[in-house]
């Protein structure tokens, strides 16, 4: 559904719905975007009244709970307090006292605090990604917790393995290296606090490398860079090869998952996107700074603008529609013949 108007919600924040929408229309939220926040509202006042609970119960432990029960339900997106910001945000402007005792209930939740602020005010992450590494490596950190406490004195070479064997199974091989860079990361930041005798940053296993539809073997990175070089970004073509390349390589995308990206499916405001995998699979990514220029360079100056439906990439003969997965690999091979051999 795309058309916020048509959100029906029931049950105690019935009555905050109008302002609330109105609120996101004021911000700036596309219909769809508009429309996802609203339901996400109308699901928790559900289950707010399934509960027999008013606005005024709401807590993080209350929304820690909500939250459990839409996994539970089945629900793949908007999982996480993040999710939950802009309505708690507008709640708490309309008067509504949100009680936001602290979430942090362990000594994992604790570390993951201290690592999340390490990730902000040392590394330069942006809040998005930030929170992303932090969600990524939470069951390691969980899993650590012994009598009330982190114990990380039996950290070995095989928990490693194993954390990056679990964070890559279901996942495409852009998130599953995002995970692997998650918990490198984290494994620095534990040896600079003390919390772990050595380094062991440089244990962790890689993801399988470079790959890219149509092209007969892995490429190193100094061949990508190449292919990338090839795409001539004056024209519309060359744009939209260029954007294409760059989520094959960068993030590890397959060709299907390229195919099927919406324009409804990027955030530009969170710096997220949307990918969707086989079975129906929805998985929410990082954009990095680099594919998103990529992304609106061939927006902005390729995509025509009689593009046919909301799919990202287009022929660029007419009629403009829908690039299939053939055609992104032929534009990775077309990239591949111009380039130096």
């Amino acid at each position: 559904m795309s058309d916020p108007s048509r959100v029906r919600i029931t049950g105690p924040l019935a009555a905050f719905a109008d302002g609330f929408a109105a609120e996101l229309r004021k911000q700036g939220y596309r219909p769809n975007a508009a429309a996802n926040q609203l339901q996400l509202f109308a699901h928790l006042s559900r289950w707010l009244a399934s509960k027999r609970l008013d606005a005024t119960a709401i807590s993080a432990s209350v929304l820690n709970e909500f939250l459990d029960a839409r996994r539970a339900q089945g629900y793949t997106l908007w999982l996480s307090r993040k999710a939950l910001t802009p309505l708690v945000g507008y709640l708490d402007s309309v008067g509504v006292d949100v009680a936001t005792e602290s979430a942090v209930s362990g000594p994992d939740e604790a570390l993951l605090a201290r690592y999340h602020k390490y990730l902000l005010d040392m590394r330069g992450l942006v809040a998005t990604s930030a929170r992303g590494y932090v969600d990524m490596v939470r069951p390691l950190v969980t899993d650590r917790v012994v009598s009330d406490e982190l114990d990380w004195t039996d950290l070995r070479q095989e928990h490693l393995n194993r954390f990056v064997l679990t964070a890559s199974r279901g996942r495409s091989i852009g998130s599953a290296k995002l995970a692997v860079t998650a918990l490198r990361s984290l494994l620095i930041y534990l040896h600079m606090e003390g919390l772990i005798a050595q380094r062991l940053d440089t244990a962790v296993p890689s993801v399988a490398g470079w790959s890219l539809a149509g092209l007969p073997r892995a490429l190193e990175p100094c061949d990508v860079e190449r292919l990338l070089a090839a795409c001539d970004r004056c024209t519309g073509s060359g744009c939209r090869d260029f954007a294409v390349l760059m989520l094959l390589a960068r993030l590890g995308l397959r060709a299907g998952e390229v195919r099927m990206l919406n324009l409804d499916d990027i955030d530009w405001r969170t710096g997220e996107f949307v990918v969707r995998g086989k079975g129906r699979r929805l998985e929410r990514l990082p954009l990095p700074a680099d594919v998103g220029e990529a992304l609106a360079a061939y927006l902005q100056r390729g995509r025509p603008d009689t593009a046919q439906g909301r799919t990202v990439f287009v022929r660029t003969r007419a009629p403009h529609r829908a690039l299939s997965s053939v055609g992104i690999t032929d534009a990775v091979a077309a990239a591949a013949s111009r380039g130096p051999h």
